[in-house]
């Protein structure tokens, strides 16, 4: 019997890409709301609890309400907003962090997909907490940046209009505020104390995405060079399918020593770069903003919970 699956937000970015995802899939049925009736919670309710998964693809506030409205026990929520990410009663959907990571995604029956950028970071800064290197109360500072497919459809618009304003044609910094939605999920699920500096770009290019954390290694908790972090990392993620540390200082990975950010697009893998020296160590994560950082790290989540091979349609 076919596994049936609503997608509550199908109209958005990471909706449509968890939708193409699914296409060739014969092993699930995909539940469709009309497009009249797509925000009435009547209907939405009626989707949600004939469905083994639904997926929320909304604002956190949607998100919010369309998870109320189950009331199925056996119903699967696999939600892509910020809302729950920092609900203990939710699992996490990063299954590489730790064993305990996934074991929760594969036992629970509420799910939060992690944030693009927030991927990125905790990729980094969670073995650092983990193995005793970073204190919880380094002052992180991440430089992150992204193409503006995850900027949201006004955003995409603004790039791709023929008249757009000349900004659009160099990275643009945002989040001046230092209260960007990724921070709370960041310092929680990396065991910090505060919340990191946060310095995010959005770049003319579609999607792809790096996130990069410097580390001075005269205020971290342990004496480490630059190769015994890269050691910690490729021991950490080690047999991990979706996410490799390519060699010291990118070797075998990087032709030059630039690490371009679009080269994962439409893949769900992630590369971890260390390099730097023995007095600033750099570590930066290089990936898809739509696949690991949205809707394949969703998909990847969805096939553990249903406890097939993690890869499917991947």
């Amino acid at each position: 019997m076919a596994i049936k699956v609503f997608i509550d937000g199908k109209e958005g970015t990471t909706g449509l890409k968890i939708f193409e995802r699914f296409a060739n899939r014969s092993d699930l049925e995909i539940l469709e709301i009309s497009e009249e009736k797509r925000k009435d919670p009547v209907e939405k309710a009626k989707m949600i609890n004939a469905s083994d998964y639904t997926f929320l693809c909304l604002p956190d506030a949607a998100a919010v309400e369309s998870a109320q409205l189950c009331t199925n026990p056996n119903t699967v929520i696999i939600d892509a907003s910020t809302a729950h990410r920092t609900n203990p009663a939710w699992a996490y959907g990063f299954p590489e962090l730790d064993k305990s990571f996934r074991e929760k995604i594969a036992t629970s029956k509420r799910i939060a997909n992690p944030g693009c950028y927030a991927s990125g970071s905790i990729a980094i800064l969670y073995p650092l907490v983990q193995s005793g290197i970073l204190p919880k109360d380094y002052p992180v500072v991440i430089h992150a940046v992204s193409g503006y497919s995850g900027a949201g459809k006004k955003a995409i618009a603004q790039y791709e209009a023929e008249d757009r304003d000349s900004g659009l044609d160099t990275p643009r910094l945002y989040a001046l505020t230092q209260q960007h939605k990724h921070l709370p999920e960041i310092k929680i699920i990396s065991g910090l104390d505060f919340e990191p500096v946060f310095n995010p770009y959005v770049c003319d290019y579609y999607q792809g995405m790096t996130v990069t954390v410097g580390l001075h290694a005269r205020l971290l908790s342990k004496k480490v060079t630059a190769k015994d972090v890269w050691e910690m990392f490729s021991k950490h993620y080690e047999g991990c399918r979706f996410v490799k540390v390519a060699g010291f200082m990118g070797e075998g990975t990087l032709p030059e020593q630039f690490i371009p950010a679009n080269t994962l697009a439409n893949t769900n893998n992630m590369e971890i770069f260390v390099y730097g020296n023995d007095d600033r160590i750099m570590v930066t994560t290089r990936f898809d903003n739509l696949g690991k950082g949205a809707s394949g790290a969703a998909v990847q989540c969805f096939n553990i919970s249903m406890g097939i091979d993690e890869g499917s349609g991947l």
